[in-house]
């Protein structure tokens, strides 16, 4: 690539995962970023004020043409009279049609949270975490029709050590690709790079996640509770409820080194030598912070001081 010539990019990308990579590009004598589709503002909070996605701050930040179409079909027109050499999308959060994909001469390039074709889908995430993964990373790929199905040009890698909660994964990996980005674009067009075409056999698909997805079932076992309580925090969040049907949030937790008793019914609490422990169907976790609906974030010890009952609790 010519050391003068900028090649035109469209950024297309919506929360707050998006940002360093749009950062990035902003920063890079080669690429001049056109244009920047993002989500509609939407109602946020108790009084739904209207607010405008991560993207859209930053972009017009940078006196950056904002486009906030419903539907990305109807663009098609808008986006050709832009003229991009490349489209560049990070969790914009719309299937991209194929009409727009062969707008621009270097094709539309999606950085993908996660190693493909491992966790095609949109909880890519969350899903290493879960499944107790020792790496993770981040996927450069050519953009097709299918959901996350397009060859890739580039892959960076997280390891994990067991302990990461999804913030942690998600402000590295949004960190990682950024950093990752200019440079594989750079080799993209100036024919460096060879695609590798995924292999579908090896591909697994991850849900989109609703808040249900975090109610705690106290059968499964301490292993696998302690990862989704990290693998959910802070969205959607782990919960549970007590003996009056009261939902109690779960924010931080161990497996617990001590089997409990083994009459021990699943959910059933114990407090003692300063440790709130939670029996499971195999072995038990060791509370580390909680919340009451609608109540402050509390360490155990500080929760305990104001609810000496919750010691009997068998949580559901």
């Amino acid at each position: 690539m010519s050391s003068q010539e900028k090649k035109k990019i469209i950024f297309m990308g919506t929360p707050e995962f998006s940002l360093p990579g749009l950062s990035a590009l902003i920063q890079s004598a080669d690429f001049e970023v056109v244009g920047v589709f993002t989500q509609p503002d939407k109602p946020v909070g108790r009084k739904q004020l209207l607010t405008p996605p991560p993207v859209k701050i930053l972009a017009l930040e940078n006196n950056l043409k904002v486009f906030q179409p419903e539907k990305i079909k109807t663009e098609i027109d808008n986006i050709r009279s832009l003229a991009p050499d490349l489209i560049v999308v990070i969790a914009y959060g719309k299937i991209i049609p194929q009409e727009i994909l062969d707008i621009p001469k270097y094709g539309c390039i999606n950085v993908h949270a996660s190693l493909l074709p491992k966790y095609r889908g949109a909880a890519c995430l969350n899903a290493p975490i879960l499944n107790g993964d020792s790496e993770t990373g981040v996927t450069i790929m050519k953009m097709e029709a299918g959901l996350d199905t397009g060859p890739i040009l580039r892959q960076g890698l997280m390891t994990l050590k067991g302990q990461e909660t999804l913030s942690d994964v998600h402000d590295y990996l949004s960190c990682l690709g950024a950093k990752i980005l200019p440079e594989t674009l750079k080799s993209w067009m100036d024919g460096k790079i060879e695609p590798q075409i995924q292999n579908d056999a090896q591909a697994s698909y991850v849900k989109t996640l609703n808040k249900e997805d975090g109610k705690i079932a106290w059968t499964k076992s301490a292993i696998e509770i302690e990862r989704q309580i990290r693998a959910y925090n802070p969205w959607p969040g782990t919960f549970c409820y007590d003996k009056n049907g009261k939902i109690i949030k779960i924010l931080a937790a161990a497996i617990s080194p001590d089997r409990p008793a083994s009459e021990a019914q699943a959910g059933a609490v114990s407090w003692a030598q300063g440790q709130l422990t939670v029996a499971c169907g195999q072995g038990s976790i060791i509370i580390l912070k909680l919340q009451t609906d609608g109540g402050k974030a509390l360490d155990t010890k500080s929760f305990m001081s104001g609810h000496q009952d919750f010691s009997t609790e068998i949580l559901k």
